[in-house]
């Protein structure tokens, strides 16, 4: 069945539709993985948004349930140029077609999504629709393009209750804005025992607990619009804890401290982005989600310094707050593009809680 991708600038793209027939408008963004496809389907940073692939073939090696990032994805819409519906691969417990039928996902495979991505890069992160309605009116599609905003995603993806992943040594909380499901791992894996909190517990919940360190999540959307969840993290902030944060966690712990963050013209998505630390002057290669980004213009050094910065463009990466046991990074040391290139990381926050005794 024929399928048509319509961006907001009146582009149309035409191909054919895989996985569920439903229309769908939402947030169009391009990650540059080349494998990991099922890691970014299950990615609670994605809710709201629709993903382009830009790697020209996709679904080869098939869907391994172990590999998910969470229990079922978030993103709305997948976009492919070739999607291999025949997988090869010992692991492969399923397609992406049926991946995507499951969940009740909209995609459109045989498109040019380079000349998409190109797009993209030159115009910037643009709304856009995924139909199969060959009788589509333009004209009356695109205003409701432009009205298309993704909301308060954070509430959308986050758990519900509180829930622990057992473990003997130190006592973590991690809160979870869309927190992917290696993070509480590479904790664990650490001996932490891992509590898992809604984004919408309070301060004083998660003191009241504790924890000898506080993890900070990644998450989809603007993170100014977390205007509760920054009240709270600011109060994280001022308690003597240790705290760790990734992504989202990275931006609400700026914005909790009087700094400014703003929307990139199409963000870092993909496993392929080099960044810096200031420290050492190594370089790493890191897997990174983000369409948002600190202003480190209006980061007081009273506050916080930069700790990384991002090779290619030289935006902010990561801070470290002056006189706090406390460390942001904007990207994802938990995810294997290097393969583990900074999972040093989560060893740095076990210093910082005292070691593994």
């Amino acid at each position: 069945m024929k399928a048509f991708l319509i961006l907001e600038d009146g582009t149309v793209f035409t191909g054919t539709s895989i996985g569920s027939q439903r229309e769908v408008i939402s947030e169009i963004v391009f990650n540059t993985s080349m494998t990991g496809y099922l890691e970014v389907l299950t990615d609670p940073s994605y809710a709201g948004q629709a993903v382009c692939m830009t790697y020209p073939l996709i679904g080869n090696y098939g869907i391994c349930y172990d590999d998910a990032e969470s229990e079922r994805p978030w993103l709305d819409g997948y976009i492919v140029h070739e999607l291999a519906r025949t997988p090869s691969n010992f692991r492969s417990q399923d397609t992406i077609q049926n991946f995507l039928l499951k969940y009740d996902i909209p995609g459109i495979a045989g498109i040019d999504t380079r000349d998409l991505t190109k797009i993209l890069r030159e115009k910037g992160t643009m709304n856009g629709m995924i139909t199969t309605d060959e009788h589509y009116d333009l004209e009356a599609v695109l205003p409701r393009l432009k009205a298309y905003t993704t909301g308060n995603v954070v509430e959308k993806v986050t758990c519900r209750e509180k829930s622990v992943l057992e473990g003997t040594g130190k006592r973590v909380a991690l809160m979870d804005f869309g927190a992917k499901r290696n993070i509480a791992r590479s904790l664990n894996q650490r001996g932490c025992q891992v509590t898992i909190y809604p984004a919408d517990t309070t301060a004083e919940e998660i003191l009241a607990d504790h924890p000898d360190g506080i993890m900070l999540s990644n998450g989809p959307g603007d993170p100014k619009e977390c205007t509760g969840i920054i009240r709270e993290v600011r109060k994280l902030y001022e308690s003597d804890v240790p705290i760790f944060a990734i992504c989202l966690g990275h931006q609400l712990m700026a914005l909790a401290n009087g700094c400014d963050t703003h929307k990139m013209k199409y963000g870092h998505r993909g496993g392929n982005h080099p960044v810096k630390d200031l420290a050492t002057g190594q370089v790493y290669i890191s897997s990174q989600n983000h369409g948002y980004v600190v202003d480190t213009e209006q980061v007081s050094p009273q506050v916080a310094v930069p700790a990384f910065v991002n090779v290619n463009d030289g935006t902010n990466e990561g801070l470290s707050y002056t006189g706090k046991n406390i460390f942001t990074v904007q990207f994802h040391p938990e995810a294997c593009p290097g393969p583990q290139d900074s999972g040093y990381l989560f060893d740095r926050f076990m210093n910082m809680m005292g070691g593994n005794q």
